[in-house]
């Protein structure tokens, strides 16, 4: 009887590691499909520059303070709704010609602006010869 038992209690122990086993894997395989989901995503948006409103769009004031960083300077335009996320902005600006060129001042920009172009803007290049 008790080499029954000691059986049973091994099969119970090897059924209840292959169940654990399994439902480990399947949490790894869906942190994976979801890492990489927002990965995509994320880097979707950051070549793929859109401006906030088709069209004309809606014009902004902004203000720029002096010693503002580059990722407030991308915080205080996400607040004022020209860009849609500050962290692809910021990412975005990181790979331009206007790394660390954004001056502060006060700014009348277009919700119909795509980011490089409020970039441009920013850093002082005049609106008529923004390519984008």
């Amino acid at each position: 009887m008790g080499n029954v038992v000691y059986k049973l209690e091994k099969a119970g122990l090897a059924a209840a590691g292959a169940a654990f086993r399994v439902a480990f894997y399947v949490c790894v395989a869906v942190l994976i499909f979801w890492c990489g989901k927002h990965a995509y995503t994320f880097g979707y948006q950051v070549f793929n520059q859109e401006a906030m409103s088709p069209g004309d769009g809606q014009e902004v004031s902004v203000m720029i303070p002096e010693g503002a960083d580059d990722y407030q300077i991308a915080q205080i335009l996400e607040r004022n709704g020209l860009i849609a996320d500050a962290r692809v902005f910021y990412v975005q600006e990181f790979f331009t010609d206007f790394r660390g060129a954004m001056h502060p001042g006060t700014y009348t920009l277009s919700t119909a602006y795509t980011p490089g172009r409020i970039m441009g803007i920013l850093a002082g290049q005049d609106e008529e010869d923004e390519e984008q």
